[in-house]
């Protein structure tokens, strides 16, 4: 893959403890829905054991004018330096890497089981799919403990005014602790939720993303409920 060099452009609070960066496209570059890039600090102002280079998915999608990673921001020195690098600052890009993207049979159904900042490539997805009209039936279902906590939570419920193909089934399994209403489903995703919204769960396509403990139990309720492993992706977000 060719080197690339972009810039700080913005930085934002997308949930309680979590981070959007915003960075110029660089010339050329093109990438897929779903994809990721490793991203490199150039000379920071600080390092640790864990290096200089971290992967993140591209939450923002190919059709968007910037190039956009959100994470959770962990105190590590590259996350520190990320935080407080100015505006204009300069790193590589090694990009695009990975598969998890959007199979083109549009006659099978896409089924999201996310958890966390596990949603990031889905955002791309979902915004992509809208922008290009794909006529693919898409069920998001996005796990988190409150609402404070969900990156992007009323983007991807608001990207259901402008796709009728797309559902958004968000879930939260610490309601007591929230500060917000939530009216939405509660609770860990499992069978009885997935067949609620999808029915039949032999015939999409499941796309699994988020932590491992999540991405491992959703791959048990769906080869429980008779899903084969072949109608399973999975993408697992270590670390954070």
């Amino acid at each position: 893959m060719p080197i690339y060099k972009t810039r700080l452009k913005g930085r934002q609070k997308v949930a309680t403890g979590t981070m959007a960066f915003r960075f110029e496209k660089p010339a050329g570059f093109a990438f897929k829905a779903g994809q990721f890039a490793d991203y490199t600090l150039i000379n920071p102002v600080e390092t640790d054991a864990e290096g200089n280079t971290r992967g993140f998915s591209l939450a923002s999608a190919p059709y968007e004018n910037n190039l956009m990673f959100a994470t959770r921001m962990r105190d590590t020195a590259f996350k520190r330096v990320l935080r407080s690098m100015e505006l204009g600052t300069e790193i590589t890009l090694d990009a695009p890497y990975g598969s998890f993207t959007l199979h083109n049979n549009s006659r099978i159904p896409a089924v999201f089981l996310t958890g966390g900042i596990g949603v990031t490539p889905v955002r791309s997805i979902i915004l992509q799919a809208r922008h290009d009209n794909l006529p693919h039936k898409i069920f998001l279902f996005n796990s988190n403990r409150r609402p404070e906590d969900a990156p992007f939570l009323d983007e991807l419920i608001e990207a259901q005014e402008k796709n009728s193909n797309y559902a958004f089934i968000g879930t939260m399994t610490e309601t007591q602790h929230s500060a917000k209403n939530w009216d939405g489903e509660t609770g860990y995703i499992n069978k009885a939720m997935l067949e609620k919204y999808v029915g039949d769960l032999t015939l999409p396509i499941f796309y699994l993303t988020g932590p491992a403990s999540l991405v491992t139990a959703m791959r048990k309720t769906l080869n429980d409920a008779g899903v084969d492993d072949d109608n399973i992706r999975t993408e697992e977000f270590s670390g954070y």
